[in-house]
């Protein structure tokens, strides 16, 4: 097993980029860190290369720091399981897709509010972001729209989203050449959205391949401020469009055929979550079913 202060001293390095910076942070000496460093490259290899103004990694220097990372980890989940894993008070991290994070972020807030000693932090992402952000056990739990694949994810259903496709009010929009001519609205997510939406409801055309994109925002509240202006379409869940502030502005074409699908809660597979996590997915699910 190598010796935790090297591996510390490593990966200081890796990040300071210089053995002055990497001793003033350790509280060190450089003579101390640079003892470290020579005794993993004795054991592994060359781990950098020396340059004037800092160091660069060598491939062996990017394979120990991944393991650095992995073994990080694993003492966090080690830590969590250990001391507070049956405890509700503590934090809960939970990532999710703007359009789902809209409706649910109200709803954490009061579950945080009822629950004394909680912390929930939430993070709008798109959709392989929440994927990464879970597998890296940067969050507790994440909300997707497909099932992963990932063995090291475990996925359960959470709720139904309907999908949506809006237009401004005014446009005369009936059929496929319409959109066309309308042109996308596009966001984080709306590709994915799209894609689904349309094969279903436009089987055999080629979908945004042959439309043009007339707009790009990265605010989930902001996606239909271009469509009310009839800049274009967008597609995009129905509780996210119920919560545009102009109504009157939009409408959703063909409102009786909504795409409906299944959300997922992923969460990592090879442990436990933590209770907190479990009483607020629990909390949220209740929620949403009143709802």
């Amino acid at each position: 097993m190598l010796n935790p202060a090297w591996l510390r001293s490593f990966s200081t390095l890796a990040a300071e980029g210089t053995f002055t910076r990497t001793a003033e942070s350790l509280e060190l000496t450089q003579a101390a860190v640079s003892q470290h460093i020579r005794q993993l490259e004795t054991q592994l290899g060359p781990l950098f290369i020396r340059r004037p103004r800092g160091v660069e990694l060598t491939p062996a220097g990017h394979s120990l720091l991944a393991y650095c990372d992995e073994v990080a980890r694993a003492g966090r989940c080690l830590a969590s399981r250990l001391a507070d894993a049956d405890a509700l008070d503590g934090t809960v991290s939970i990532v999710t897709p703007g359009s789902v994070g809209l409706s649910t972020y109200p709803r954490l807030l009061d579950i945080q509010r009822e629950t004394p000693g909680l912390v929930i932090r939430h993070r709008f992402a798109p959709e392989d972001e929440v994927l990464k952000s879970v597998l890296d056990s940067r969050s507790d739990i994440g909300i997707v729209s497909r099932r992963p694949e990932d063995e090291r994810l475990a996925a359960e259903p959470f709720c139904e989203e309907a999908l949506e496709l809006v237009v401004p009010a005014e446009a005369d929009v009936h059929g496929w050449d319409d959109l066309v001519r309308l042109g996308f609205i596009d966001h984080p997510d709306g590709h994915a959205m799209a894609t689904r939406l349309l094969s279903r409801r436009y089987p055999g055309k080629r979908g945004l391949a042959d439309i043009p994109v007339t707009g790009f925002t990265n605010q989930i509240a902001l996606i239909l401020e271009p469509v009310a202006r009839g800049l274009g379409f967008s597609v995009m869940p129905r509780h996210a469009r119920r919560a545009f502030s102009r109504p009157e502005a939009i409408r959703v074409l063909d409102a009786d055929r909504a795409v409906v699908e299944t959300l997922w809660l992923i969460h990592r597979a090879e442990w436990a979550l933590p209770r907190r996590a479990r009483h607020v997915v629990d909390a949220l699910h209740a929620r949403l079913r009143k709802d």
